[in-house]
């Protein structure tokens, strides 16, 4: 008992030693009295850790003898409590005396850690509420205490799983706040890495949790933290494996690709402004001609056309800043992490959702960087049946994993049990349209698997009257008419911006060899020559202006020079004679020999000739290689070498004057165009002409653009689309409401008369006029012509006996 009374009360002595009254203060007071004068408390602090220190030695010794807190000390809450009471109180005045408290810190600490599971609740809230107050206010670190909240998270208390959760999250947030510690970042992360790939499967599961939460809220958004998320999927624990799959098949959001006009303005007022060029004449068309219906479809043509282009420079440059985060695309050995993954879904005997979040982790993974898993294809193929449980998701892996580096011959038995499992003449409109879709998804990433007969089969479904079906055929139209139009039926191309497009072969790559666009800066510098000086080739087509830029009047002269026919038919005769002779020289004779030679020799001078009369701007009249005079059929041939395609047609009856040709031209534009350098106005003019032929593709394609295998590779496939239209039986419960919910606003049924009863408006007209006196003249005029009426009826009825009335 006198252990007892020393915790709960303040002895007198002290306080009257010191001159104060010896009445007994409370905690509470005494904490604030001690804030505003530390040095004059001393004695008080002395005896309250005393006192402190003595409960937890009981504590410890009851902790260390097994005993539970019922029958030990902790059965009597006042002792539990006043232990908890003097650690908040000395927590919140250590600040003033850190040499006296020194050691307060790691007993709590210690106590914690050795004590916590015998402790009853409040006392272990109270107790980490302390030690939670000296992390905050930087006494001490939380590299010293992480594994001891980690360790509280354990314990079955709820509230305190939360609160040890709740510190851990916002502690590691705040100090990363301002600015990245990455060597003590680093240090916690080490911890969480080592509770996480321990066998304990709780500690290891809430070291899972805090490590999502914290990558969740960008606080560890690192790679180190995201391949050891993914690690966590090949855990000897089933319940951290699928905690771990969800995470990474939850972190992404399905982004919709219609995205509404309120999501489209919020984007404007982004940094990056999307920048959209349409031509004068369309949105002049669209104001002013034709009629008010007309005008409507081209101002809606209009609008859909700016939101395709605004979508597609957003996604390209949200991939140029690199905004798009997964865990998944950082993975540092992703070859290695899906093989391995493949091998235990192989193995594992989990039930079947389990089966299906490994799945779809594979197949994000094989689609994210484009690898090649040739096992997997075969292994989705098992699966592909209409009466498949979850067949939709399964579908959208399949189409996940499929991309442009994958050999078509590997996909391909995949695909026809695609086709011949969903779509056929007795199978159901669903598994159909989710066919035809699928077909579509998987021909937009592998075109290559797709044959003429096979297409024309089913593009015959456009005509069924299930909605569903037909616009998924539609879709499929639609797309070949972008990628391969010569793969359809004449009449269903329509009109395709490229007739002769063509998938790409397997392996076959686009090496850039310039800057991209640049293209797009010689033919618009072109075009405005051409506009500009149309006028001066029209009064006289011989002379050319000596002064404009030399690159700027080859691609004139490509794009809108005019020439005489009579020029064209002596430059393709002349041609023919060349070709003609060099077909006749079949012999291997030393003349013959010579001969060809000198007619090179002269093919080359001509050629090198005109090419520097290009290059300089000049029409001078010089001989043609033997003194000759210029004739009208010299000039036309001139004029016609004067483009670079009739050079090569020319120089092609010899190879070296064909190399010679090539350096010459390749030096004559490289002068032009300053040795290569590009300067910030000519990317601004690349930027916008890239805008203005976009418009125009967007304006012929009525917003449809096939997309890249990169955006391809990005995107998640979202199972729902694959059941676009497609209508969903409803159970008799959701007919019943549906039929209810059209019935709200009708009130109960009631007849007539029940209705008329219950009318308390007043009379109707009718029943005024039953009410109404009639004179005496009227009564007898109706009474006169009720009997006519009667008895015009007895006349018609005829005179047979009807019988007589009983009572008369």
């Amino acid at each position: 008992m006198s252990n007892h009374h020393a915790i709960t009360a303040l002895s007198p002595e002290p306080l009257s030693a010191s001159g104060r009254s010896s009445e007994k203060l409370s905690l509470s007071l005494l904490q604030s009295k001690m804030k505003c004068d530390p040095d004059g408390y001393e004695a008080e602090l002395t005896l309250v850790y005393k006192q402190f220190n003595a409960a937890l030695d009981l504590f410890q010794q009851q902790a260390a003898l097994n005993f539970s807190s019922i029958s030990g000390i902790g059965s009597d809450p006042n002792v539990a409590k006043d232990l908890g009471d003097r650690a908040m109180f000395l927590a919140h005045v250590m600040p003033f005396y850190r040499k006296q408290l020194a050691e307060f810190p790691s007993q709590l600490a210690e106590f914690l850690k050795s004590s916590a599971p015998t402790l009853p609740s409040g006392l272990r809230c109270h107790v980490t509420q302390a030690l939670i107050l000296l992390v905050n206010r930087q006494i001490v670190d939380i590299q010293a205490t992480l594994a001891v909240f980690m360790e509280l998270q354990t314990l079955g208390d709820r509230n305190l799983r939360k609160l040890a959760f709740s510190h851990v999250i916002h502690s590691i947030k705040r100090m990363n706040q301002k600015n990245k510690n990455e060597p003590k970042n680093r240090a916690l992360q080490n911890i969480m890495f080592s509770i996480l790939q321990a066998e304990d499967e709780t500690r290891a599961r809430r070291a899972l949790t805090t490590l999502c939460e914290l990558h969740r809220r960008k606080v560890w958004f690192d790679e180190r933290t995201a391949n050891a998320i993914c690690k966590a999927c090949f855990h000897s624990s089933s319940r951290i494996m699928i905690a771990a799959l969800s995470f990474l098949l939850d972190y992404e959001k399905i982004e919709d690709d219609d995205d509404s006009d309120a999501s489209s303005d919020e984007d404007d007022l982004t940094t990056h402004n999307p920048q959209v060029i349409l031509s004068k004449e369309a949105v002049y068309k669209a104001q002013h001609k034709g009629t008010t219906s007309s005008k409507k479809k081209k101002k809606a043509k209009l609008q859909r056309a700016m939101r395709s282009m605004k979508k597609q420079q957003r996604l390209s440059s949200e991939k140029s800043s690199l905004t798009y985060y997964s865990p998944l695309n950082h993975l540092i050995d992703p070859q290695g992490f899906a093989e391995k993954l493949f091998s235990r879904l192989q193995t594992c005997n989990e039930r079947f959702e389990v089966k299906m979040m490994i799945l779809k982790v594979i197949a994000r993974i094989i689609g994210l960087h484009r690898l090649i898993l040739l096992n997997f294809y075969p292994f989705l193929q098992k699966y592909v049946q209409p009466h498949q449980r979850d067949i939709t998701n399964l579908l959208a892996a399949a189409v996940q994993a499929c991309h442009d580096m994958v050999p078509p011959d590997a996909v391909e038995p995949l695909f026809k049990q695609i086709v011949n499992q969903f779509v056929h003449d007795r199978s159901r409109t669903e598994a159909i349209a989710v066919g035809l879709n699928v077909v579509r998804e998987i021909c937009l990433r592998m075109p290559l698997l797709m044959t003429d007969d096979l297409l024309q089969d089913l593009v015959l479904y456009k005509k069924s009257h299930e909605k569903a079906v037909s616009a998924a055929a539609r879709s499929l139209i639609t797309l070949f008419r972008e990628v391969c139009p010569s793969l359809l039926v004449k009449k269903d191309r329509g009109r395709p911006t490229d007739p002769k497009a063509r998938p790409r072969a397997f392996g076959e790559v686009s090496v850039a060899s310039n800057v991209p666009g640049v293209e797009l800066l010689q033919d618009g510098d072109g075009n405005e020559s051409a506009s500009d000086g149309s006028d001066d080739d029209n009064d006289n087509k011989e002379n050319i202006d000596t002064d404009g830029d030399e690159e700027n009047q080859l691609s004139g002269d490509a794009i809108g020079s005019e020439d005489d026919d009579s020029g064209d038919d002596n430059a393709i005769d002349e041609d023919n004679d060349t070709n003609n002779s060099i077909d006749d020289d079949s012999g291997f004779s030393e003349d013959d020999l010579d001969g060809d030679d000198d007619e090179e020799e002269e093919l080359e001078a001509e050629d090198v000739d005109e090419l520097e009369e290009g290059c300089d701007s000049k029409n001078s009249e010089s001989d043609a290689g033997d003194g000759s005079p210029v004739t009208k059929e010299s000039m036309a041939k001139k004029r016609k070498f004067s483009d670079f395609d009739g050079q090569l047609i020319a120089a092609d009856t010899s190879l070296r004057a064909l190399k010679r040709l090539a350096e010459a031209k390749i030096g004559c534009v490289s002068s032009d165009s300053s040795d290569g350098i590009l300067s910030n106005e000519d990317f601004q003019r690349i930027k916008e002409l890239k805008a203005k032929k976009e418009a125009k593709i967007a304006l012929a394609q009525q917003g449809f653009k096939v997309p890249s295998s990169d955006q391809l590779s990005i995107k998640r496939v979202d199972p729902v689309k694959l059941e676009a239209h497609v209508r969903q039986k409803l159970s008799k419960e959701e007919r019943l409401a549906l039929i209810r919910a059209g019935r709200e606003d009708r009130g109960k049924y009631m007849a007539r008369a029940a209705i008329k009863q219950k009318k308390t408006g007043g009379l109707s007209n009718r029943q005024k006029e039953h009410k109404k006196a009639m004179p005496l003249a009227a009564k007898r005029a109706k009474v006169a012509k009720s009997r006519q009426e009667k008895k015009k009826k007895q006349q018609r009825a005829g005179k047979q006996f009807r019988g007589r009335k009983a009572w008369k």
